[in-house]
């Protein structure tokens, strides 16, 4: 018995080697255009498909460099079965991460794989040890998983709503420092410029897209064109629309500016006042429940405390 264990141990062993070896020197093997490439380098079109890889001390490089091209055609099964790939792009956009859709999905590989694995050590330490319990708590594990993919998409969403709620917050400030330089002189570029160099935030970093783009040759009413079809927020898609016909007509675009800072700063106001009024119950919840039973408590225990010191 002991040697047939020994045997099959040995076996999974070997077989492990043999996969990790065969693996390691296919990804190490360059191809024929990484090879041809030097040779070729005045043409254009010839892009090295293969890069020598730094030698790093950590010993995690070689896990992750055995494990990446597994979950990399994991992300792309996951693509292909959920699809969406527009929506993400656009939520990356609003979102102003660099990330791509590749990356994103890898993300919710790793995701699902840190759900999975955290219910299992939670169902190793008791519930799945349980005679009969061992299929449930698999199928727990997948539902882990699938929350946790979930739940990187929701923390997607998380971040577009956040991103936009702090534009919103920037734009009254960024809306007056570009009608003060337009008003002392200074064209729409030049007022764009100046802005996206003396602000940081997400507004100044959208608008320094624009001018990214109109540097490299694109006309800036197109880039404000563009940026308003990018952004999800209606004030944002007014400032980037009226910049635009401001430029191309001609009109004042001080007033433009000034009357739009003020339209988002009482949409402000508004949205605030509804916030309070939709809090309102949530509000009453800790003074109904915590506050007003301690109160009578402090108001009846010393009656109930003399009542009982009276009595016979």
């Amino acid at each position: 018995m002991t040697g047939l264990l020994g045997g099959v141990l040995g076996a999974v062993l070997g077989t492990g080697l043999v996969m990790v070896v065969g693996r390691l020197a296919v990804a190490r093997r360059p191809s024929l255009v990484s090879r041809v490439a030097p040779y070729i380098r005045d043409v254009p079109t010839a892009v090295p498909a293969w890069t020598p890889v730094t030698p790093s001390d950590r010993p995690s490089s070689a896990l992750v460099a055995l494990v990446r091209p597994a979950l990399e055609g994991a992300a792309e099964r996951l693509e292909r079965l959920l699809g969406g790939r527009e929506s993400i792009l656009r939520r990356l956009s609003r979102a102003g991460s660099p990330m791509t859709v590749e990356a994103f999905r890898f993300s919710q590989v790793v995701w699902g794989l840190a759900g999975f694995s955290a219910a299992m050590c939670v169902g190793l330490l008791g519930p799945a040890r349980q005679p009969g319990s061992a299929v449930t708590w698999l199928v727990v594990c997948g539902g882990s998983a699938i929350a946790a993919i979930l739940a990187r998409d929701s923390a997607l969403t998380r971040s577009v709503r956040r991103r936009e709620q702090q534009m919103l917050a920037e734009f009254p400030v960024v809306a007056d420092l570009l009608a003060l330089a337009v008003a002392a002189g200074e064209g729409p570029g030049a007022a764009l410029d100046r802005v996206v160099t003396s602000c940081r935030g997400a507004l100044p970093d959208e608008l320094g897209v624009v001018l990214a783009q109109s540097r490299t040759g694109v006309p800036l009413a197109t880039a404000l064109d563009e940026c308003a079809r990018r952004s999800g927020l209606a004030a944002v898609s007014r400032f980037a629309e009226g910049f635009a016909v401001a430029i191309e007509r001609g009109t004042p675009l001080v007033d433009v500016l000034n009357a739009q800072a003020g339209d988002v700063r009482e949409a402000g106001k508004r949205s605030l006042i509804e916030a309070g009024a939709r809090k309102e119950i949530a509000m009453m919840v800790p003074v109904v429940f915590l506050i007003m039973p301690v109160t009578l408590l402090f108001a009846f225990f010393p009656g109930v405390i003399g009542l009982k010191l009276l009595a016979p």
